[in-house]
């Protein structure tokens, strides 16, 4: 009899145990995902918004709708209309003027923004902001692949020129940018409309 209840107790002992152990470890799960969590909502969050913010209709035939959607957050959120489109508002559209905001569409990323003169080369270059919508035929964005879009954001030089760094274009900043938050850039630009370059640059 006792050794039947030590053969039992012991039985219950290591139930428990192996119990014990699947508890934690489902609550370890739980806990990785509770703490994954807070990021993909936010991520969620931030692709709704860029769908909200959107200022042009987007092309999403068979296109990864999360990438192009956080695309647009980060491209609306982070100033690149500033100098990418000119003028940047519409009229009346200017919030800086207490006016209802409205980007400026019909000019939307195509460039155009006269920055001066580069004088670091010879003989000095103007400093005009690329037209940032996909070519016509080919869908790319500034006409450029997405390895030479990365490493126009990674590096500053210039896809014309690799002798020379851009100016004015916040690359050092951008250059700290996940891979999967550059891509998005990229999808989200591949989807806008195409438009040919600013036909009046200007400061």
């Amino acid at each position: 009899m006792e050794k039947h209840i030590v053969g039992s107790s012991r039985f219950w002992l290591a139930g428990l145990f192996a119990i014990s152990a699947m508890l934690s470890a489902s609550t370890g799960q739980a806990e990785e995902k509770l703490s994954a969590s807070p990021g993909h909502a936010e991520e969620n969050d931030q692709v709704l918004q860029g769908f909200e913010i959107a200022p042009v209709t987007l092309n999403m035939a068979g296109k990864n709708r999360t990438l192009v959607g956080l695309g647009s957050y980060l491209v609306n959120t982070t100033g690149c209309n500033d100098c990418h489109t000119h003028p940047n508002w519409a009229s009346p559209g200017n919030p800086f003027l207490g006016e209802k905001e409205q980007i400026n569409t019909t000019q939307y990323l195509t460039g155009g923004r006269t920055f001066g003169m580069d004088t670091t080369v010879f003989p000095p270059v103007p400093i005009i902001s690329a037209n940032l919508t996909p070519e016509e035929k080919t869908g790319k964005p500034a006409g450029l692949t997405l390895d030479q879009f990365l490493k126009v954001m990674r590096t500053g030089k210039d896809p014309d020129d690799h002798s020379r760094l851009l100016k004015v274009m916040p690359w050092p900043l951008y250059q700290w940018k996940t891979d999967r938050d550059l891509k998005a850039i990229y999808e989200y630009l591949r989807e806008i409309p195409s438009l040919p370059d600013n036909p009046n640059p200007a400061s």
